[in-house]
């Protein structure tokens, strides 16, 4: 990491710090979001995913969480495009946004407390395999409800959930955990939204059940629709309804297109990444890759 924006500017990264008095460090009162940037190398050019949607569900997670940002979209948006400009990385990157109870204050609350905002990159490569699949677990773990923290909202304190759920899976040797909420029905992987396919449909669970409202599964959503045709269902999964899926896969900023090729040591399909996970792969990354002009209002290039 070369440079973070912190404080109302641009710093050298090593100047971004906090107390450890810092509210949001002490009690998780802050919500963040997760941005790609891809390089793409024959056009020597990096193109952000979905910068200002991204920021539109940040000031959401904003107001359930009574944080006042002090930057308009297109401010966010232009800090960004500076901050990945001057770390001049030539190479897939991780863009996080935070915004933060930045006070330095013992005490629980939200109203009354001073807010910030911050960003760091980093370079960041493949959070799961892609190219093989991996295999997962359902985790004992349960998916908070939207009454116990808001599920749609990237609360840095609601990912102590999916941490302890990563490990249970990494602990019992697999790649990652699929979460399942309260009554037992499929929300999505510890950090990521969760697909099957059937009978040559796409499923994925629907929004009520306390999954984050993704971006990246926004976009399958659309691919599956217009490139491939498949129709697309959001609805109540069981937890048994995945053993006998034809294909499984996560998505997210962190997993991009991850087939997942094993649940809870039953293997899914014949065991290898599935024909339309395949496909949806190749017309992912040619998308936000900047190799396909169809989808270029996804992409804001630096």
């Amino acid at each position: 990491m070369k440079y973070a924006f912190f404080k109302g500017e641009i710093v050298p990264f090593s100047e971004a710090k906090i107390s450890i008095m810092t509210h949001a460090f002490n009690y998780g009162t802050g919500v963040f979001e997760g941005i790609r940037g891809y390089w793409n190398k024959s056009k020597k050019q990096m193109y952000i995913l979905k910068l200002k949607e991204h920021y539109m569900r940040m000031v959401n997670s904003c107001k359930i969480l009574k944080i006042e940002l002090k930057y308009s979209l297109d401010e966010l948006c232009k800090i960004t495009k500076d901050l990945v400009k001057k770390n001049e990385y030539k190479e897939d990157v991780y863009i996080r946004p935070i915004a933060y109870k930045s006070q330095e204050v013992i005490g629980l609350g939200l109203t009354g407390i001073d807010d910030d905002f911050a960003i760091y990159l980093a370079p960041f490569g493949e959070y799961l395999d892609i190219s093989k699949g991996i295999k997962v677990c359902t985790s004992s773990w349960r998916r908070v409800d939207d009454i116990t923290i808001p599920a749609r909202a990237k609360v840095i304190g609601i990912y102590v959930n999916s941490s302890l759920a990563k490990a249970e899976a990494k602990e019992n040797g697999f790649a990652e955990a699929i979460m399942l909420t309260p009554e037992g029905l499929v929300s999505e992987g510890s950090g990521e939204n969760i697909f099957l396919i059937r009978d040559g449909k796409l499923i994925t669970p629907q929004v009520s059940q306390n999954i984050l409202e993704g971006i990246t599964r926004e976009i399958i959503i659309e691919l599956a629709k217009t490139e491939l045709k498949l129709p697309v269902t959001e609805r109540a999964v069981n937890r048994s309804e995945l053993y006998i899926a034809d294909e499984l896969f996560f998505c997210g900023t962190g997993a991009q297109v991850s087939p997942i090729v094993e649940v809870d040591r039953r293997r899914i399909g014949n065991g290898k990444i599935g024909p339309i996970t395949e496909k949806l792969q190749k017309i992912y990354f040619s998308a936000v890759r900047g190799d396909n002009p169809k989808y270029s209002s996804w992409l804001t290039s630096v």
